[in-house]
């Protein structure tokens, strides 16, 4: 089978070449602008931060981000993509944004004032099948009092977007926000560039996009993506057949194996550098004896 000419987004290595990079700053920001602009958020500027965050201390659990950035007035942006649903998905939501909220604190004479926070979600799924609406493509939500509906909280914005209820055509397309969810649900299939999107911003997307062009690196890096992207894919098919809930523990296994594969991967590179063994252990989280049988292995 051919591989399609431009990358998934839906893969975290195709998510993160398009919008994670520091020569992607342009489209992330672009992209961001047209999500916000109901919140009257304007980005000028974006400071990638480290996607790894750490809890209070080693008995917390980490957070992994798709994405984490800031911008020049010091909003914190959260960007996550995910591919099918999941377990406790709304929960992670939550747990997520408590990171950035914590970071703000500082020793001393400190009010408690926070810079707001953006949690947004990137969706190829629709959230909830018995409630929905087809046109509605974007969810907000915030903290309010359910009996007055005032808001409570204006510093804290959750945001997914349902993909997959995007049905416009490319001769639908007029709003940069509509470019943009077309590009996100139709990349892969593109075989010709409509006429509507060929402009400046997103011929640089699709270069960007484009499978040839990758290094030989990054192609490797992007081919495994690609296959725990199917393997998920599988995995949930199956759940649909056999049982949701016997599918959603295969597919907690399946991530269990792709990010111990990760992790083994990060430990070979630190090996080769002449890192010592407490410092892999720290870095990878392997066990002593998953790194000596790694060792053994080289």
């Amino acid at each position: 089978m051919n591989m399609p000419k431009y990358i998934n987004p839906f893969t975290d290595f195709g998510f993160k070449k398009l919008f994670g990079e520091e020569s992607a700053k342009e489209l992330l920001i672009s992209f961001l602008n047209e999500i916000l602009a109901e919140d009257e958020v304007h980005i000028e500027d974006i400071t990638y931060l480290n996607t790894e965050q750490f809890g209070a201390s080693e008995d917390h659990r980490k957070a992994f981000f798709d994405l984490y950035c800031r911008n020049q007035n010091g909003e914190h942006f959260i960007v996550e993509i995910q591919r099918q649903k999941q377990k406790n998905f709304k929960d992670r939501l939550i747990f997520y944004s408590t990171f950035p909220i914590q970071n703000q604190s500082i020793k001393g004479d400190w009010t408690f004032e926070q810079t707001p926070v953006y949690v947004i979600a990137i969706l190829d799924f629709i959230l909830d099948e018995r409630n929905t609406s087809e046109n509605k493509v974007l969810s907000r939500v915030k903290l309010m009092d359910i009996e007055t509906c005032e808001l409570f909280y204006s510093k804290l914005t959750y945001i997914y977007l349902e993909v997959p209820k995007f049905k416009k055509s490319a001769e639908e397309l007029f709003t940069l926000f509509d470019k943009w969810l077309f590009l996100l649900g139709n990349l892969t299939f593109l075989e010709r560039i409509p006429p509507q999107i060929q402009e400046q911003l997103f011929m640089k997307f699709l270069d960007r996009a484009e499978v040839a062009k990758l290094t030989d690196e990054d192609r490797y890096k992007y081919e495994r993506s690609l296959k725990v992207y199917r393997d998920d894919l599988l995995v949930m098919n199956t759940a649909r057949e056999e049982g949701f809930e016997e599918g959603l523990k295969r597919l907690e296994e399946v991530q269990i194996e792709t990010r111990l594969i990760e992790r083994l991967e990060m430990a070979k590179r630190l090996i080769q550098n002449g890192a010592d063994t407490q410092l892999i252990l720290s870095v990878t989280e392997l066990t002593f004896d998953e790194l000596v049988v790694l060792k053994a292995s080289l």
